[in-house]
């Protein structure tokens, strides 16, 4: 009989005089998308959502996810391995105080944990009488017998056109920051920030664009890149030029070393860099500074050709999508279309497009009640038709070389019911609500979240996810510091950041509805009287909603004049991108609400 993944770890913690152990879903990089080789997570429990932590004991195990994998968790693990937790209303370290004795010894890998994430287990664990147990190398590694290989994607120049400012300036100003502040260096361990202060870009990780690596930024503007020599491709040295350097991923322990020997001040983000880096710098005598990621609010904040890229991405973007739903206007009346159809042509439609790279994210293509599941992936078991009487959500993104896309459309598949029609409304009425705001400087998402929800609200409903995130240029399709959620931020919403605009209704065993466009924050024009600066959105996503689904009567004058407004300006966008048969489409689906 074959061992279980959970039986195997089970076997190595005793071998280790290890009572447990806690395993994230993270890599030594603190990426939300990690590559096969860290997706440890999923071999351990069969979980392959993009967040969620479980924690192994000698006789328990419990698997711990937020509200969008709730569905996803119970379908792929095991019931009798691993209790299910909502992260949200029992958190992984207030789980482990509950079941953990004195002595007992908890193990984790430092390079997977931020300082603050281990500080709630270790305060978990005091409170327990148990011990905290760095390993390495990670218990788990020593019996995945078929781990895939380390990625070696090739890392490529991203040029000045698509960039906007060249790395030397934008290396310039963050440098002048640090002699200001009596910063000697920065550790930038999160790839997709390196990958916009060196203006470069990578393929170590799927649909995501980053060059695995870490980096050190010297008050010099001097960059010291930890990579594997064949991460390099020709010309990048001469792209990079002669203030940075590239050394190999085993000189970056000796170069953080190096900087505590020297007494060096060193910055470090405590919620984005792993604790391993910590804990060498502060062994090695370094001044350690708890900061924000130097290159976070810059990398958010998108210049004039950045935002000049999204909308040309969108639109582009629009011609496929338009393209995609079109098809499935005049496909579904035959009644063969799957969710693994629709969503092979949408992404076929999508790789015509200039500038096109990669999916931003694998579609997801939900009919029916799979809809309801946040983050479903249909595979051939659970393939769909899209029959009359469904909702079908297809959420997607595309990656360009001059801007990263994420849309949700939810269709109605022949008749929609009252109910249908009643829901999608109200989540149209909080998308309103949102794309309409206009805020004082200052304003965090959490202070926005409300509107989204409030139509909702007001019939008892709600959704278990954020109402947005924020999305990098061809980087991350969700990117920080900004987001839109009920969750408490102090990061303020500025000009130039692109965030998304998605609220949801999910109905368990029915149907789902998400309505999504990107938006970027801009300064808004108000009246003379008006001292401070407020802000607003302009939406980038051009493509129609669905009007069957459409309750006229529900909405006010105002939001009807800003979907009508909407429609118009997605016709006069694409009516001469598309073909023929998108066009008749088009015309119809952009006609205005009465």
């Amino acid at each position: 009989m074959n061992t279980t993944p959970l039986e195997a770890l089970r076997q190595e913690l005793q071998r280790l005089n290890l009572t447990g152990f806690v395993v994230p879903h993270a890599d030594e990089y603190q990426n939300e998308y990690v590559p096969p080789c860290a997706e440890r997570l999923a071999w351990l429990t069969g979980f392959t959502g993009s967040a969620g932590t479980a924690i192994v004991l000698t006789q328990e195990a419990a698997i711990f996810v937020d509200g969008r994998y709730i569905l996803q968790v119970g379908d792929q693990v095991d019931k009798n391995d691993f209790t299910f937790n909502h992260s949200g209303e029992h958190p992984p370290a207030t789980w482990l105080e509950c079941h953990v004795r004195p002595s007992n010894r908890i193990g984790y890998d430092p390079k997977l944990h931020t300082p603050r994430d281990l500080e709630r287990f270790q305060a978990a664990c005091d409170r327990a009488e148990a011990q905290l147990i760095p390993c390495s190398p990670n218990p788990i590694d020593q019996v995945w017998t078929e781990r895939p290989a380390v990625l070696m994607g090739v890392i490529q120049p991203h040029l000045l056109e698509f960039s906007g400012k060249s790395s030397q300036e934008k290396r310039e100003e963050l440098a002048k920051n640090f002699r200001e502040e009596g910063i000697d260096a920065a550790i930038i361990s999160a790839p997709d920030s390196i990958a916009w202060l060196l203006n470069i870009r990578g393929s170590d990780v799927s649909h995501t664009p980053l060059p695995l690596c870490q980096a050190i930024l010297y008050s010099t503007g001097r960059v010291v890149v930890f990579v594997d020599a064949q991460k390099v491709s020709p010309g990048l040295s001469s792209h990079l030029g002669p203030d940075i350097s590239l050394e190999s991923p085993e000189a970056f322990e000796v170069a953080l070393q190096h900087l505590g020997k020297h007494g060096q001040h060193v910055i470090c983000d405590p919620a984005k860099t792993n604790s391993w880096i910590f804990s060498t710098l502060i062994q090695h005598g370094a001044h350690l500074t708890n900061g924000d990621d130097p290159c976070a609010m810059p990398k958010a904040c998108k210049n004039a050709i950045e935002i000049q890229g999204a909308y040309a991405a969108h639109e582009r973007d629009g011609v496929a999508v338009c393209q995609f739903l079109a098809w499935l206007a005049r496909e579904i009346p035959k009644g063969r279309v799957t969710e693994l159809q629709a969503s092979a042509y949408l992404d076929e439609s999508r790789q015509k497009q200039p500038r096109w790279e990669d999916a931003s994210f694998p579609t997801i293509s939900g009919a029916g009640a799979n809809g309801a599941i946040v983050h479903y992936h249909s595979t051939p078991e659970t393939n769909k038709t899209l029959e009359p009487g469904m909702l079908y959500l297809v959420d997607s993104g595309g990656q360009y070389l001059d801007g990263t896309t994420d849309i949700t459309r939810t269709v109605a598949i022949g008749d929609p019911t009252d109910e249908h029609r009643d829901r999608y409304t109200r989540v149209l009425q909080g998308h309103l609500a949102l794309a309409m705001a206009k805020f004082p400087e200052g304003t965090t998402g959490s202070q926005l979240d409300a509107l989204a929800r409030a139509p909702l609200w007001a019939m008892g409903l709600d959704y278990d996810h954020g109402t947005g995130h924020g999305v990098g240029s061809f980087l991350g399709v969700h990117e920080g510091p900004q987001r839109i959620s009920k969750s408490a931020s102090h990061v303020a919403l500025k000009p130039g950041m692109i965030v998304s605009n998605e609220p949801g209704f999910y109905k368990t065993g029915a149907f789902g509805i998400r309505i999504e466009n990107l938006v970027v924050v801009k300064r808004e024009e108000m009246s003379k009287d008006v001292s401070r600066l407020f802000l607003g959105f302009d939406t980038l996503t051009v493509v129609p909603f669905d009007r069957t689904l459409i309750v006229v009567d529900l909405l006010s004058t105002q939001e009807l004049d800003w979907v009508n407004a909407y429609h118009l300006r997605v016709w006069k966008c694409l009516e001469s991108k598309v073909d023929t048969d998108t066009r008749v489409w088009l015309e119809k689906a952009t006609q205005p609400l009465s």
